[in-house]
C-alpha cells in the first residue's frame, strides 16, 4: 500500500511542477477507495484499493481522435465535485425484489491547455463493491462531430493474477475459458471461431483472482452508441489496456460521436470472497432506469421447442434439400420436403402438447419460414423475409391451437447477420408476430454482418442490438438475442431484453468438442456479470448416440443429469428454455418435476458457495412466494456440499424434494444416475449434497400445510 501511494504522489508531484495540479481527488465508500491524479506528462490517472491491498495500480486515461486533437494529454483540472447517492429500486424482473444504488460520485472536468482547448468529464462511481467510471464529452463550441480513434484506458493489475478468459474476438464470444496467469494470457493456440484474436487480446467480463485472496473482474456498462471494449494484455508488467472494436472502413475509426455524448462505464467489481462477486448489482446500477412506463405485458417464462432436435440430428431447419435458392424467385409450395424438416404443424402441435400438460408457458419454434435451404455461410443479402412459412407450417392452425391450450408461440427471427435485410424487414416482421399472437422473439446473428466489414461488437452492431430492443418494445415484444454483443445492464433500461446468448450455449455439447464441466462454474463469473444467459439448460438424454448413432457417435453432454436441473438456479435468466424432447423428458418425469416447479422470477438471491471454476451453490425465493430453489455445481471433481438452511423462514416447516446424483454418477461414466429424496426441514436445518463428478443437485423448499 505504501509503494502505491507514492506512485500517486510522485505522478501528482511531477506534474503540479510544470501546471499547478491540484492534490488527489478522492472518492470513497467502505472499503473502495478511488484515487484521480494527473501525471508529469499532464495525463489523467486513477488507481482503485480495497482497504490497504491495491485493486489497480496507478493506470492512464484518455482517448484520440482521428483529428489528432483528443484527450491523451496534457490536461489541467479545471474544476471537480462529490455527490452521493443513495436509493433503492424495482426490477421489472430479476434475481432479487429491491436493489439499492448506493455510491459516491466524484466528477472531474479537465481541458486541453493548448488549442483547441477542448473540454471532458471523467465521472467516478464508488461503490461498496467496485468502480464504474467512464468519459463525458459536454456541448462546447469546439467539440461537434468527432471520431474516437482510440481508447487509452488502463487497468494495471499489482500481480500476476490468476485469470479466467476467452479471446478477443470480435464476432464470437462462443468459447471455453482458459485459466492461466496473466503472464500466461496467449490466445494462439485457440481455434477461432471466426476472427482469429491478437495473442494477447482477451474479452471482458475478466475475471481475475490475486494471490492476496481479491476477487476482481473488469467489464463495462451501458453499452450504447459505441463499440464494446475488449483488453490488451501486457504479460510482463500485468497491464491491462482497452482495446475497441474497429468499423469496416479500415480507417482503424472506433466510434462516430457527436458531443454532448458519453462513452460506456468502465466497471470493476471487486471484493474479498467469491459469493460477494456474484451478488454485485453495480453493473446493474450504472444503467439508466426502464425507458418503458408499462411493462405488464413482460412476462418471465420457460419454454420447450422446435430447436434440440436438430442439433442432434433428428430433423433439419430447411424444408428441402436443394442449394442455390433466391427469396424472391422460388416457388417454395413446388420444393419437395426432405421429410425430416422439425418445423412442420404436427411435431409442433406435439410440443404444444407436452407445455400445457406440464405447465410450460411457451413453444419456441426455429426453421418454420422459408430461406434456410442455403442460409449459411454465404455472405448472402436477401436470406429470410421472416412473414413466408413453409408449406408445412401453418401459421393460423398453430395460433389457434396454441391458444385453446393457453400456450404462447416464440417466434424466431435467424438473419444469418445479414442484418441490413432484417432492419427493411422488422417493422412487417413485428407486424405478422403481433397478428398471429407471438409476444416473444429469438433473435440470431450467426455468421458474417452485412454491412460487410462490420463487427458482431462493433459500434454500427451495438447500435442495431439496442434499436432492435427499443423496436421490440414499442411493439410489446419481449426479445431473445443470439450471437450478439455480450450483455452490459441494459435489461434495466429495456426489460423487454430478456436474454441473450454471448457466450458458449449448452448446444456446443452436441455439434463439438463440447463444453468442459467447469464450463458452467466460470459463467457466473465472467458472461452473466453483465446479464442473463439462454443457455438452454435442461438436457435429460445426455449421451447423444440414442438419437443419430451415425452422426452422434461419442458425442454427449459434460454434465450429469442431475446438474443440468441445478443450471435452472445457478445460471439466471427470466427466459428459461427446457431443451431436450419431449420423449427424453417422458422418460425422468419425477425429475422433470423440479423444472416444472422452479420459478424464473425472484424475490431473493443468495449465493452460498462459490469459486470460479471449482463449485457454485446459489439458492433463490420465487416472486410472491415462500419458497425456495436451490442449485449445487461441481467442476469434473466430486464434492461435498453443506448446506445451512438459515435462509428459510423461521418456524416455518418445509418439504426438500432433493434431486441428486445417484450412487456412480460421474458425467463421462454414468451421467444418467439420479436419485430424489423428500425430508422435513426448517431453518436450523442443515443438508450435505453429494456432487458426483461433473454433477450437481437441485432441491426444493415448499412449506408444510399446518
Amino acid at each position: 500500500m505504501r509503494n502505491y501511494l507514492l506512485v500517486l504522489l510522485l505522478l501528482t508531484a511531477g506534474y503540479r511542477a510544470t501546471a499547478q495540479a491540484p492534490g488527489p481527488l478522492t472518492a470513497r465508500l467502505d472499503k473502495v477507495s478511488l484515487t484521480f491524479a494527473l501525471g508529469p506528462d499532464g495525463r489523467p490517472g486513477y488507481a482503485i484499493a480495497f482497504g490497504a491491498k491495491p485493486v489497480i495500480k496507478a493506470s492512464r486515461l484518455g482517448l484520440s481522435f482521428a483529428d489528432g486533437k483528443g484527450f491523451e494529454g496534457p490536461l489541467v483540472v479545471v474544476g471537480s465535485e462529490t455527490k452521493d447517492v443513495d436509493e433503492t429500486w424495482q426490477p421489472v424482473w430479476g434475481e432479487v425484489k429491491n436493489i439499492r444504488n448506493h455510491y459516491q460520485q466524484l466528477t472531474v472536468h479537465l481541458r486541453q491547455p493548448a488549442a483547441p482547448g477542448r473540454l471532458l468529464d471523467v465521472v467516478f462511481r464508488v461503490f461498496a463493491d467496485g468502480v464504474g467510471f467512464r468519459y463525458e464529452f459536454p456541448a462546447q463550441p469546439n467539440l461537434a462531430y468527432f471520431t474516437v480513434q482510440d481508447e487509452h484506458t488502463e487497468f494495471n493489475l499489482p500481480g500476476n493474477h490468476k485469470a479466467f478468459w476467452i479471446p478477443g474476438d470480435y464476432d464470437s464470444n462462443e468459447y471455453t475459458y482458459t485459466t492461466s496467469r496473466v503472464s500466461e494470457v496467449n490466445t494462439t493456440p485457440i481455434e477461432a471461431i471466426q476472427l482469429k484474436a491478437a495473442p494477447n487480446r482477451v474479452q471482458t467480463p475478466l475475471m481475475l483472482k490475486a494471490d492476496d485472496g481479491l476477487y476482481l473482474n473488469i467489464h463495462e456498462a451501458a453499452l450504447v452508441n459505441y463499440p464494446a471494449m475488449f483488453l490488451n494484455v501486457d504479460t510482463k508488467s500485468f497491464g491491462l489496456t482497452s482495446q475497441l472494436v474497429p468499423d469496416a472502413t479500415g480507417t482503424g475509426a472506433k466510434a462516430y460521436l457527436q458531443a454532448p455524448e458519453h462513452t460506456p462505464w468502465r466497471t470493476v467489481v471487486v471484493s474479498d470472497n467469491a459469493p460477494a462477486m456474484l451478488a454485485s448489482k453495480l453493473i446493474l446500477n450504472l444503467n439508466e432506469p426502464s425507458k418503458l412506463t408499462e411493462t405488464t405485458w413482460i412476462q418471465p417464462q420457460k419454454f420447450v421447442g422446435v430447436w434440440w432436435e436438430m442439433h442432434v440430428n433428428r430433423a433439419s431447419w430447411n424444408y428441402a434439400d436443394v442449394s442455390n435458392i433466391k427469396l424472391a424467385d422460388t416457388d417454395w409450395k413446388s420444393l419437395k420436403d426432405n421429410g425430416h424438416h422439425g418445423a412442420n404443424t404436427a411435431n409442433v402441435k406435439r410440443y404444444i402438447d407436452f407445455a400445457a400438460k406440464h405447465n410450460i408457458q411457451g413453444v419456441l419454434v426455429e426453421g418454420w419460414n422459408v430461406g434456410w435451404e442455403d442460409w449459411a455461410n454465404n455472405w448472402k443479402e436477401e436470406v429470410f423475409d421472416f412473414v413466408t412459412p413453409y408449406p408445412d407450417f401453418d401459421v393460423s392452425e398453430l395460433q389457434r391451437y396454441a391458444a385453446s391450450k393457453n400456450v404462447k408461440l416464440i417466434m424466431h427471427h435467424e438473419t444469418s447477420s445479414s442484418v441490413t435485410n432484417y432492419e427493411r424487414r422488422q417493422d412487417a416482421a413485428y407486424r405478422f408476430m403481433k397478428q398471429y399472437g407471438y409476444d416473444a422473439v429469438k433473435t440470431g446473428y450467426v455468421g458474417r454482418i452485412i454491412p460487410r466489414g462490420e463487427h458482431h461488437d462493433g459500434q454500427w452492431m451495438v447500435n442495431h442490438y439496442n434499436r432492435t430492443a427499443q423496436l421490440t418494445a414499442d411493439n410489446k415484444i419481449m426479445v431473445d438475442m443470439h450471437e450478439a454483443v455480450r450483455p452490459t445492464g441494459l435489461h434495466r433500461t429495456y426489460p423487454n431484453w430478456m436474454a441473450s446468448e454471448a457466450a458458449r450455449g449448452n448446444e456446443f455439447n452436441a455439434w463439438s468438442s463440447g463444453n468442459p464441466p467447469e464450463h458452467e462454474t466460470i459463467l457466473p463469473f465472467t458472461r452473466l456479470m453483465g446479464g442473463p444467459m439462454d443457455y438452454t439448460p435442461g438436457i435429460f438424454q445426455i449421451q447423444l448416440e440414442s438419437w443419430n448413432p451415425t452422426r452422434n457417435q461419442g458425442k454427449q453432454v459434460h454434465t450429469t443429469l442431475a446438474k443440468q436441473l441445478a443450471l435452472y438456479v445457478t445460471l439466471y435468466s427470466p427466459l428459461q428454455m427446457a431443451a431436450d424432447l419431449p420423449e427424453a423428458y417422458e422418460k425422468h418425469l419425477d425429475a422433470f418435476q423440479f423444472i416444472e416447479d422452479v420459478a424464473v422470477d425472484w424475490d431473493d438471491t443468495r449465493i452460498l458457495a462459490a469459486e470460479p471454476g471449482d463449485h457454485l451453490t446459489t439458492v433463490r425465493k420465487a416472486k410472491g412466494k415462500d419458497e425456495w430453489y436451490l442449485g449445487s455445481i461441481t467442476d469434473e471433481n466430486a464434492r461435498k456440499q453443506p448446506i445451512k438452511l438459515n435462509f428459510l423462514t423461521p418456524g416455518q416447516r418445509y418439504e426438500a424434494t432433493i434431486y441428486a446424483d445417484g450412487t456412480g454418477a460421474d458425467w463421462q461414466k454414468n451421467p444418467m444416475a439420479y436419485r430424489i429424496t423428500r425430508q422435513v426441514v426448517t431453518s436450523k436445518s442443515a443438508l450435505t449434497l453429494q456432487l458426483a463428478p461433473g454433477g450437481g443437485a437441485a432441491v426444493s423448499f415448499k412449506p408444510v400445510k399446518k
